[in-house]
């Protein structure tokens, strides 16, 4: 029926998901990846804009034609000049004076843009004055970086202190490497297909940041809540309560990422597709890149990464091992006193167990719960059909 499908089952948090429990194949793919993103930072490096690498940008009026027709006219008075580089990149833009081609090139001498410029008029047909030409120094790109790199070390240094305090240090540990994963990942995807980096591009990194914890947050909420005084029963494992909070907030975070990545997606789209802006380009295509991977990371690295790390704890090594002994003994069938077996009561895949049955089967009491196997000298109802206590001196008939 439709009812069980796996649509309703994800709404329900009832999917059942292994995700926590595979979690050597999503850290081997991530190191995969991972290591994919590094070899191409040291081999390919990034495709850096005029901001960052420096260069010139010369700008003309819309009214001379397409703006194929501008990057060939430009093209060949950077020919005509013997600069020896070509157009970088090209977009449209607005300002109050009508729209305009901005068209940018490496690095050129005061005398090669003055001279490229007057080629460029004479070419188009058009007034010099009419030709914005600029020039930017790398020097500004590198300050941009050092306040980027600053911004990023000070917001780390917050979101650690604030997820300690609200949970503790091993989820601290776990959503910081699912940032820094998250970071890398987008930044090989630019270095890989060679996306411009620009100063909307940084933006739009320490953006991505912001989303990716609050997707991490919404996780660690629901395993916190699931796992809270997990050592005083033996139903669940650790690694088993985060992997079914990964399963019920699931459809959560997929909604959230949904949600917010249609008005990116229209940013990058409509705005820069079909308007033609190209600093709505920089900004949209890092956030939806971004907001993809740190769905993915929040989801297949944070918390089965959170599981590995409790699992060195010894209050969970210990909890753990007496939840696989339990269900070792009732798997074997073994009893206590070769009279009662463990009763097993319908429910979930994680097997709801009758508590006193469990008890009879090895598993550990709760604190202050008086042993199973026995009962007190005189207690009502030792035998089938006791009478209860009897008084001192009194025979059994």
């Amino acid at each position: 029926m439709a009812q069980n499908g796996l649509a309703s089952r994800l709404y329900n948090g009832e999917a059942g998901l292994n995700i926590v429990g595979r979690r050597k194949l999503w850290f081997g793919v991530a190191g995969a990846l991972i290591l994919v993103a590094i070899l191409s930072f040291a081999l390919r490096g990034f495709s850096l804009g005029i901001e960052f690498a420096g260069g010139n940008s010369f700008q003309v009026p819309a009214s001379v034609g397409t703006l194929d027709d501008a990057e060939r006219e430009v093209n060949s008075a950077l020919a005509a000049e013997n600069t020896g580089v070509e157009v970088a990149t090209t977009q449209k833009v607005g300002g109050p004076g009508g729209d305009s081609y901005e068209l940018r090139t490496p690095q050129l001498t005061v005398e090669q843009a003055n001279a490229v410029k007057a080629q460029i008029a004479e070419d188009l047909n058009i007034n010099a004055n009419e030709i914005s030409s600029n020039q930017v120094s790398e020097a500004w790109g590198s300050q941009v970086t050092e306040r980027a790199v600053l911004g990023l070390v000070i917001f780390i240094a917050l979101v650690m202190v604030y997820l300690i305090l609200r949970f503790e240090w091993r989820m601290a540990v776990a959503a910081v490497s699912s940032l820094f994963m998250n970071l890398i990942l987008t930044a090989g995807i630019y270095s890989l297909v060679g996306f411009e980096v620009t100063p909307s591009t940084i933006i739009g990194f320490l953006t991505i940041l912001g989303f990716a914890l609050y997707d991490v947050v919404v996780v660690f909420d629901k395993v916190q809540e699931n796992t809270r005084g997990i050592t005083a029963n033996n139903n669940l494992t650790y690694g088993e309560a985060a992997n079914l909070a990964v399963n019920q907030s699931l459809m959560r975070s997929l909604n959230t990422s949904v949600v917010a990545l249609l008005p990116v997606g229209g940013l990058l789209f409509i705005g820069a597709g079909l308007l033609g802006a190209g600093t709505l380009k920089d900004l949209g295509l890092v956030l939806f890149v971004g907001m993809a991977v740190a769905f993915l990371t929040s989801i297949l690295v944070a918390t089965p990464l959170l599981a590995l790390l409790k699992n060195y704890d010894p209050r969970i090594q210990a909890h753990n091992k007496r939840v696989q002994s339990r269900r070792g003994a009732l798997g074997r069938g073994e009893t206590t006193g070769g009279k009662v077996a463990p009763t097993r009561v319908s429910g979930d895949a994680a097997d709801v167990i009758d508590p006193e049955s469990a008890a009879l089967a090895g598993a550990a009491p709760k604190v202050g719960s008086r042993p199973a196997g026995k009962r007190p000298t005189g207690a009502r109802g030792g035998r089938p059909g006791g009478g209860g206590n009897r008084p001192g001196g009194a025979k059994r008939r």
